[in-house]
C-alpha cells in the first residue's frame, strides 16, 4: 500500500534530470507557506519549495502545467547559475510565450495581429456589485496568453489597463473553494486604489487581508460585504 503524501503534495507529474516536479495544493500553500505563491514556483523564487523540486498548483483544468514547465526549467537553471532573479524570469517569460504562441493559443485568440475584445475571454458573470463593478469568472488561459503571461489568480481595471472600466476579473483555474479569498483580496486593492493608494501598498494590505480571512474563515463573510459584496 502506496503511503499517503503529505501536505502540500497531491502528486508527481513528472522528472527533469534531478528535478521532481509536484502538483501541489496551492490553497494549503498560500495559507501556511506563502500566500504570494500562484500558479508555480521553484525555489529561489519562493524559499519554501525545496532545491531541485517544481510546484504546480493543482489546476482546475490542467492545461497549462507543460508551459509552467517549460518556464521553471529556464528560469531554475539561470537562478542556480547565479544569474539574478529578475533576469532570469524575465529569460522565463520569453521561453514560456513562445511555447503558448507554438501552442496556437495567441493565433486563435488575435486577428490580424490585434488583440482581441477583452469581453471574449469572459466565461460566466459572477456578480454585478450596487457600485456599479461587475465580477467575471475569465479565462485564464486566454489571458496569459494573450495580455499579460504574469496574471495570476485575479485582477482589476486599476491594475491591469486591459480589463475594462469596473470590472474585476477571477480566474477560472482557482478551485471555487478558493475563490473568494481571492476575491476579498481583488476588491479590498481596487477600493484602496480607488482612494489614491498605491499598487504596492494596496496589494501589501490586501494580501494582510486575505492571510488573515484564510486563518479565520469565519470572517470571510463580514470582510467580503465591507467591501461591498452584498
Amino acid at each position: 500500500m502506496q503511503t499517503p503524501l503529505q501536505a502540500p503534495y497531491i502528486k508527481k507529474v513528472g522528472q527533469r534530470g534531478k528535478i521532481t516536479i509536484w502538483a501541489v495544493d496551492g490553497t494549503y500553500v498560500r495559507t501556511h507557506l506563502d500566500e504570494e505563491f500562484t500558479n508555480y514556483g521553484e525555489h529561489y523564487g519562493f524559499t519554501c519549495i525545496p532545491k531541485n523540486e517544481f510546484w504546480l498548483d493543482k489546476e482546475a483544468a490542467e492545461d497549462e502545467q507543460q508551459f509552467f514547465i517549460d518556464h521553471l526549467l529556464v528560469e531554475y537553471r539561470l537562478a542556480e547559475k547565479g544569474v539574478p532573479y529578475d533576469d532570469a524570469l524575465e529569460k522565463a517569460d520569453k521561453a514560456e510565450k513562445s511555447e503558448r504562441k507554438k501552442a496556437g493559443d495567441i493565433e486563435k485568440l488575435t486577428q490580424g495581429g490585434n488583440l482581441p475584445d477583452p469581453a471574449k475571454v469572459h466565461v460566466s458573470l459572477w456578480k454585478r456589485l450596487e457600485s456599479g463593478v461587475s465580477v467575471w469568472i475569465i479565462d485564464g488561459r486566454e489571458v496569459r496568453s494573450v495580455f499579460d503571461i504574469d496574471f495570476t489568480e485575479g485582477g482589476h481595471d486599476h491594475v491591469y489597463e486591459f480589463v475594462p472600466r469596473n470590472e474585476v476579473w477571477i480566474d477560472n483555474d482557482l478551485e471555487e473553494s478558493e475563490r473568494p479569498y481571492v476575491l476579498l483580496h481583488e476588491l479590498h486593492e481596487r477600493n484602496l486604489m480607488a482612494k489614491g493608494w498605491t499598487y504596492s501598498k494596496a496589494h501589501e494590505d490586501s494580501s494582510k487581508l486575505e492571510y488573515f480571512c484564510r486563518h479565520h474563515p469565519e470572517e470571510l463573510h463580514a470582510m467580503l460585504s465591507k467591501e461591498g459584496w452584498e
